[in-house]
């Protein structure tokens, strides 16, 4: 490791965060010093969502940067995924039941991450491809769905897909 790995991991071992009592967190750096209501933000939410995670200050000012999860301690990472599982509501999409029709709008029943749902895909442009054939798929109340890799969904969910892709 360099010189400035090793003093990024030590400055990484040296921060805390807790939660006060009003259930928010505070950020604690090498210095004692503590930040209310701090959040985490992942860089790359799909991507790569255990890599690239900054803790921001109420005021948008980055307190800290965590290249990767894992260089931080078992407590500090509980309460970074507690957080972020709270702000983060993306289930993801594992196979498709039905559609009421294949034109939009169109009424999707899914098995999702979280369970069974159903919604309303008001047109196409409400699906999004991203890399690595995942999708972004935004229901009618702007609650959005992660299809993590479409060629991995079984023949049925694809052919439906494909209708409106």
């Amino acid at each position: 490791m360099t010189t400035t790995a090793t003093s990024a991991a030590a400055s990484l071992a040296s921060i805390a965060l807790r939660r006060n009592s009003f259930g928010r967190l505070v950020f604690i750096d090498a210095e004692g010093v503590e930040s209310e209501n701090v959040v985490p933000v992942r860089a790359f939410p799909i991507g790569a969502p255990d890599h690239g995670i900054s803790i921001v200050s109420s005021d948008g000012h980055e307190l800290a940067w965590i290249e990767r999860l894992e260089q931080v301690g078992a407590e500090v990472r509980a309460l970074i995924e507690e957080e972020l599982a709270c702000r983060e509501f993306m289930p993801e999409i594992l196979r498709i039941v039905s559609v009421s029709t294949y034109a939009t709008p169109s009424d999707w029943t899914v098995e999702t991450s979280r369970g069974v749902t159903t919604f309303t895909l008001k047109g196409e442009e409400d699906i999004r491809r991203l890399p690595q054939s995942a999708l972004l798929i935004a229901d009618s109340h702007s609650i959005q769905f992660l299809v993590r890799d479409s060629r991995a969904l079984d023949k049925h969910s694809r052919k439906i897909l494909d209708r409106f892709l």
